[in-house]
């Protein structure tokens, strides 16, 4: 009864249009109300612990981080980085938006905002040398999912809050799979490009001009390194990673790349406050579902269900694999987590399956749901920022989508390729 309450009551919240926060708060409410436990005060007092949790203080750092990237200088060098060691290839600045897409991942946090930052920088680059302007949308969109899965990644602070997991573990685990889907992109890249002799080609960078700009690029290149091996050995928890992050990323903007104006600062402080605003109400509001889903016993109704699949793994995580991804398609990431989290750990731990790795899976899955309609939040993005049609660019993302199901699928059938890499960056 209590499962279907929850279902029913959020799905008519979304249906008359509701925003996802006050949704949630509905569903958690109609839970209290059915077990006869509704006290506006336990209301109160769940959403105010919930927002003062410590390891949450990681998301503004990280986002004041991304922020400073964008407007000091760190994302513009990152590129010209790429540039100078890949674009002269057939299909040249495809290859650079992957490379760039993979380090401002690991510095950022955020797939919108590498999303934001890709797209205005790149694209009008990739149309002026002759690329179609779907296809390279599509690229870009679908590359600025890896900021959700390569640490530092907010999602997987808001994973490890929602579910207890480590945010430790889920950041070292993340790195592999990322690098992974970058991997199949270029493949999907150059099966598509490989025939475009319209393209301009540019100039092959000298060793001079490469050197130059790994020289302008290495103290942002610094950055993922020093969050990285500070987690890897244990120097720094998340939070404090957030920390080192933003202060870092300010010193280098405004005191060695000196782009970084105090009009500026206070206009991307406002920004990050907003983006926290709602990730926070969001999070706050969750938690009231989230006690009563522990309160109701909802896991052991879902164990129930998928009784007769617990006993094979392979199969339970695909079959979760298959929920997750319908769900992320109408329900942007970060709900998603916060609404699926709670419910779903406790049944794969359950199962006996590593919840670090299925943690990892439900990331990658979630972040996959940012390119596909009907939301696709990722592709709104790019479609603003590039002056697109949406259903233009959700047709020239479709080969990369099919290229990140892919990898996702390979992951869910070989474990190992999760697990090995993240025993080893935990150890």
């Amino acid at each position: 009864m209590a499962l279907s309450v929850f279902v029913g009551v959020l799905m008519a919240a979304i249906l008359i249009g509701a925003p996802i926060a006050y949704a949630l708060i509905l569903c958690g409410v109609a839970l209290m109300w059915l077990l006869g436990l509704f006290d506006g005060q336990i209301i109160a007092q769940n959403i105010i612990n919930s927002a003062g949790s410590f390891p949450l203080l990681a998301i503004p750092l990280f986002i004041i981080a991304g922020e400073v990237m964008n407007s000091g200088g760190l994302s513009k060098r990152i590129i010209k980085l790429a540039i100078t060691l890949v674009g002269h290839l057939r299909g040249g600045l495809g290859y650079v938006t992957i490379f760039a897409g993979v380090l401002l991942s690991s510095l950022s946090g955020s797939a919108l905002a590498d999303a934001a930052s890709l797209t205005a920088l790149l694209l009008p680059m990739m149309v002026i040398a002759g690329y179609n302007r779907n296809r390279s949308g599509g690229l870009i969109a679908s590359v600025s999912v890896l900021g959700s899965i390569i640490p530092p990644s907010i999602g997987f602070v808001v994973l490890g809050v929602a579910s207890g997991l480590s945010i430790t573990k889920l950041f070292l685990a993340g790195i592999a799979p990322g690098l992974m889907i970058a991997a199949a992109l270029v493949v999907a890249w150059w099966l598509m490009s490989r025939r475009n002799n319209d393209v301009q080609l540019s100039p092959k960078a000298s060793g001079k001009e490469r050197l130059k700009a790994l020289v302008d690029s290495f103290w942002a290149l610094m950055l993922p390194v020093i969050i990285v091996v500070g987690l890897r050995f244990g120097v720094v928890t998340p939070t404090e990673a957030g920390a080192v992050a933003s202060v870092y990323a300010l010193l280098v903007s405004s005191l060695i790349y000196r782009e970084l104006s105090l009009k500026s600062l206070n206009q991307l402080l406002l920004r990050a406050g907003k983006t926290t605003a709602a990730v926070m109400f969001l999070v706050a509001a969750a938690s009231i579902p989230a006690w009563m889903i522990t309160i109701a016993d909802i896991p052991g109704q879902i164990i129930d269900l998928i009784q007769p699949v617990m006993d094979n793994p392979r199969l339970l995580i695909v079959v979760l694999m298959l929920l997750i991804l319908v769900i992320s398609m109408v329900m942007d990431l970060t709900p998603t987590i916060l609404l699926l989290a709670p419910i779903l750990v406790p049944v794969v731990t359950a199962a006996n399956i590593d919840p670090i790795y299925f943690g990892v899976l439900f990331m990658i899955n979630c972040s996959i749901g940012l390119i596909t309609p009907p939301v696709g939040t990722v592709l709104n993005v790019v479609c603003g920022i590039g002056r697109m049609r949406y259903e233009a660019l959700l047709k020239g993302t479709f080969p990369f989508l099919i290229a990140e199901i892919i990898v996702l699928f390979l992951l869910v059938i070989f474990p190992e390729l999760v697990t090995v890499p993240a025993q080893w960056f935990g150890h």
